[in-house]
């Protein structure tokens, strides 16, 4: 049940970027509203990002399957996403909105399927269904907390406040997850 030190980064640096992320939550539709979003461009936005995420899932996946570069790709991801969180400062309408959601889908379709590959390839065994469940479970306990503590940003203080602290955050997860570059292979 040991965790590998690749492991072991994989994991704080998505837990880092989970509570970065998970710091907006349900707090979305009320952004979109203030920039004079309806329903209607609420649900196209994140229509957009989760169709955006899924095509180019496919599309890294299938292109970096094989390839050396893929901790360099996953942490570009990182990074992208975290540049973008801050753009969320500077959203103004709708269009703008969606064409954020756009790149925060690439951003994630650039590291999330390379994540689960390092993560997979870098367990000692590969049937360890805690180790499973570390992988899904602290997204979802890190992100309940992250709601909570967004939700007290934005209303205490404000939705600036509050894209600042998430990129920050996601600054920190980048960093974090490129001390895999300087890994031995034998971690």
């Amino acid at each position: 049940m040991r965790l590998t030190k690749t492991t072991k980064i994989l994991l704080i640096a998505s837990s880092l970027w989970y509570f970065g992320e998970g710091l907006f939550g349900p707090l979305f539709a009320i952004y979109a509203e203030k920039i004079g979003g309806d329903l209607l461009d609420i649900t196209w936005a994140w229509a957009f990002y989760l169709v955006t995420t899924g095509v180019f899932y496919f599309i890294i996946g299938k292109y970096f399957n094989h390839s050396t570069y893929k901790k360099h790709v996953m942490i570009a991801g990182y990074g992208l996403n975290a540049l973008l969180t801050f753009g969320y400062m500077f959203v103004s309408n709708p269009t703008q909105l969606f064409l954020l959601q756009i790149g925060l889908g690439i951003a994630e379709a650039l590291s999330a399927p390379i994540w689960d590959s390092l993560f997979a390839s870098n367990m000692e065994d590969t049937e360890n269904t805690f180790h499973w469940s570390l992988a899904s479970g602290h997204t979802h306990f890190v992100s309940g907390i992250a709601i909570a503590i967004g939700g007290l940003i934005a209303n205490y203080i404000s939705f600036d406040a509050l894209f600042l602290t998430m990129g920050i955050i996601q600054v920190i997860a980048t960093f974090v997850q490129a001390k895999l570059l300087f890994l031995n292979k034998s971690n």
